[in-house]
């Protein structure tokens, strides 16, 4: 199998090269590009294409955001998994609403490290739970909007379902636990992305965790 290749996009050289020699302990990965803003990183896109893309949020020149945005706008595919620090909480959950696969402490540890990349590459949402507890801990510090909340929508097992999800478990898993089968659990998340006005998983949490609906 040819290995998942990796861009990194950081504007610090320590972070990017911590990251690199992680990832070339292993033969699953090749790291292919690396850049040190948003812009760079875009430039590199189309030449270099990616398997997925380890993105810093705060950059100068072009933010991590903002060159989410830009994939989401040109309906770029490749999966970014987002590297964040203790005090980035806000704008994870804005990565998660534009389609990010997951977050990574930039200290994380090498098998969290290949985990993560292995999801995204399958398409998948992987969160991990000491970033879970750092999004909802900024939540309940905020005033609940009640324009926002809408804790009905969902019935009660769209809302196992998608708080399973945002815990990292697969269809396969939630199924089982569950005990109905693999595509009822599809369907009930199909239906979580019509009532979200949503089309992956990581934006029907970011969603839900705006609303307020989601309690992890």
């Amino acid at each position: 199998m040819n290995p998942y290749k990796i861009m990194i996009v950081d504007d610090h050289f320590v972070v990017r090269e911590g990251l690199k020699l992680i990832l070339e302990t292993s033969d699953k990965f090749q790291v292919v590009g690396e850049a040190k803003n948003g812009q760079e990183a875009l430039g590199m896109l189309g030449t270099i294409n990616p398997d997925v893309i380890l993105m810093d949020l705060n950059m100068p020149v072009l933010g991590g955001l903002e060159a989410i945005q830009a994939l989401k706008d040109k309906n770029d595919p490749t999966p970014v998994i987002i590297l964040t620090t203790y005090n980035e909480d806000e704008l994870m959950i804005g990565g998660l609403a534009l389609g990010a696969k997951g977050y990574l402490l930039k200290d994380t540890n090498r098998e969290n490290l290949f985990r993560n990349i292995e999801s995204a590459v399958r398409g998948e949402t992987l969160l991990s739970a000491d970033i879970l507890e750092r999004v909802m801990a900024a939540k309940m510090q905020k005033p609940p909007d009640s324009s926002k909340t809408e804790s009905t929508l969902l019935s009660d097992k769209e809302t196992y379902i998608l708080q399973s999800v945002a815990r990292g478990f697969k269809s396969k898993e939630i199924a089982f636990e569950l005990g109905i089968a693999e595509r009822t659990v599809k369907a009930h998340l199909t239906s979580i992305y019509n009532k979200l006005g949503v089309d992956s998983r990581s934006q029907a949490v970011a969603t839900a965790l705006e609303r307020g609906i989601l309690k992890i």
